[in-house]
C-alpha cells in the first residue's frame, strides 16, 4: 500500500480592487494581508508543512504565497503555474511525483471549491472564503488521485479576535 499523502488546497488571501488594474495583477487587500500570515501560522502550528508547491502567477496567489511560507523555518520549493489560474486542480495534483508526500495548491475560486467537491463530496464545506486552506489525507499514489479524507480546514475568521 502507498504511504499516506498530505495535499493542502489554499485560496489566496482576500484581495483589492484597484481600477483599472487586470484581474491576474490585483494585489492583497488589507484584511488579506493581515490573513495570510494566520494560515502561515496555521499550518506551521499543525504539522502541515508542504514538501512542493505549486502557485497561481497571479500577483494576489504569490503575495498570499510569500506571506503564509513567511511563517515557516524552511521554505519548501515552490513553482508558479499559469495552469492553476483556472485549471483542473485534481490533473495538475495527479501529475505529481510520487516521491512528494506533502503538496500544496494556491489558487483561486471556482478551482479550489470543485477540487475540494471531487475528493471529499460536496458537503464537505459549504463555502471556501479567502484565505482558507483545506487539508487532504491522500491513500493513493498521485497518479491515481481520485478520493481523499478532508481532515481539516482553516479559516481566517475563525481564530480568536477575529
Amino acid at each position: 500500500m502507498d504511504q499516506t499523502r498530505l495535499l493542502l488546497v489554499l485560496r489566496h488571501a482576500k484581495s483589492a480592487w484597484p481600477e483599472g488594474v487586470d484581474d491576474h495583477e490585483r494585489p492583497l487587500g488589507p484584511r488579506g494581508l493581515k490573513d495570510a500570515p494566520k494560515a502561515g501560522r496555521w499550518l506551521r502550528e499543525h504539522g502541515y508543512l508542504p514538501e512542493r508547491v505549486r502557485c497561481s502567477t497571479a500577483r494576489r496567489a504569490r503575495e498570499t504565497w510569500q506571506l503564509v511560507s513567511g511563517e515557516f523555518e524552511q521554505q519548501p520549493p515552490v513553482e508558479y503555474d499559469d495552469e492553476l489560474y483556472g485549471g483542473d486542480y485534481l490533473d495538475i495534483a495527479r501529475r505529481t511525483p510520487d516521491d512528494v508526500t506533502r503538496l500544496a495548491l494556491v489558487g483561486h475560486e471556482p478551482s479550489v471549491s470543485e477540487v475540494t467537491f471531487q475528493l471529499a463530496g460536496r458537503t464537505a464545506v459549504d463555502a471556501f472564503p479567502t484565505g482558507a486552506v483545506a487539508v487532504f489525507e491522500v491513500a493513493e499514489s498521485w497518479a491515481r488521485l481520485d478520493r481523499a479524507q478532508l481532515t481539516a480546514f482553516f479559516r481566517p475568521r475563525d481564530l480568536p479576535g477575529n
